[in-house]
């Protein structure tokens, strides 16, 4: 499981909108799903420890095709120097990565199994709803094959400095060692991908939902990787209420706070933060240029930005509008590929 949190949940089974609820035994539901969920086992190389280089992790994983294709979260295997999987007839077989992106922290892996294996069903996560019933099934802690119970608590959770992706919020318990298994709906579907756990709270776990880890499966089957338009900027939107404690010239936009080395913005000449100022608890870098609009579209939030950033593709020249110690100004940036960045999977 990763620092901020560890685990997030997912469901697995087929169904359609607005079906007759499911009343089936929740041991039958086990029953059926459990027999694609994986634990994996994964030995890393601490290159900096002098001892205890080596450091084994416990994962859990879910199986999407009978020929072996396994997803499960990036932050268990990457970095793996070696890497096996059991199966939940008990057998085990060696794996290998196919591809892993950071961001989303979900990558894909594969066994090469002697027969077909069991294949879990995927639900559609864009359904979910605050209060319905939830299963998680993994291997916390390492104890194989288990199963705890709750609910959908939350939904669209965006996570500041963890992830750009709203995620599913659940009270279900999970813990290190679930990350990569399944969170099902009460029909067995697969609705997300445990992936963190709060540790500044009890029972509060968010997984990937599972529509956004399937739209990314292409991507790892024939690149290893997802391509995601990258300009080089990290802020945050700025609060109405700043200029006026502040007495800087502010306008209504996207504060950059931090221009990436040698990223398009740094190269289109885009500043970022120098002057760090709490504010009713919050930490603003202020003295870097204010992002107002992206090819003509407004920004005034970090969805704003987020969202029209994922429209653009790289080598593209976008034109940004930019509001600078009170004048505004436009700069063209060629956008780039974003690289792996040492916030991703806790770097």
């Amino acid at each position: 499981m990763r620092a901020w949190g560890l685990a997030i949940v997912l469901s697995l089974v087929p169904g359609l909108a607005g079906a007759q609820p499911c009343t089936e035994p929740l041991t039958t539901l086990f029953e059926r799903v459990s027999p694609a969920v994986v634990s994996i086992q994964v030995m890393k190389i601490n290159k900096i420890r002098p001892h205890r280089r080596f450091e084994t992790i416990v994962g859990s994983g879910l199986i999407i095709d009978r020929g072996g294709e396994i997803l499960t979260n990036a932050h268990v295997v990457d970095g793996a120097a070696s890497m096996s999987v059991t199966l939940d007839n008990g057998t085990k077989v060696t794996a290998r990565v196919v591809g892993i992106d950071p961001v989303l922290d979900v990558a894909l892996i594969r066994v090469d199994p002697s027969s077909p294996l069991p294949v879990a069903q995927f639900g559609d996560s864009s359904t979910v709803k605050v209060g319905d019933d939830v299963v998680a099934i993994g291997n916390p802690l390492g104890l194989d094959q288990t199963m705890t119970r709750g609910i959908v608590s939350g939904l669209n959770r965006m996570l500041p400095g963890i992830s750009d992706e709203p995620m599913i919020q659940t009270d279900a318990p999970i813990n290190p060692g679930n990350s990569g298994g399944p969170l099902a709906d009460r029909c067995g579907r697969v609705i997300g991908i445990n992936t963190l756990i709060s540790e500044d709270a009890q029972s509060i776990g968010f997984a990937i939902p599972i529509n956004a880890a399937r739209a990314v499966l292409r991507d790892l089957r024939e690149a290893g990787r997802v391509v995601r338009p990258w300009l080089g900027m990290q802020g945050r939107a700025i609060d109405p209420g700043l200029a006026n404690v502040v007495k800087i010239p502010l306008t209504a936009g996207y504060l950059v706070e931090i221009v990436y080395d040698g990223s398009p913005a740094e190269q289109a000449g885009v500043r970022g933060g120098s002057l760090a100022v709490v504010v009713q608890g919050d930490e603003y870098l202020l003295g870097g240029d204010i992002v107002t609009a992206i090819q003509g579209t407004p920004v005034r939030t970090h969805q704003d930005y987020i969202s029209k950033v994922k429209t653009l593709k790289p080598g593209q020249r976008v034109k940004v509008t930019l509001m600078r110690e009170g004048h505004s100004r436009e700069v063209t940036i060629t956008v780039g590929e974003r690289p792996r960045l040492p916030s991703d999977l806790g770097d």
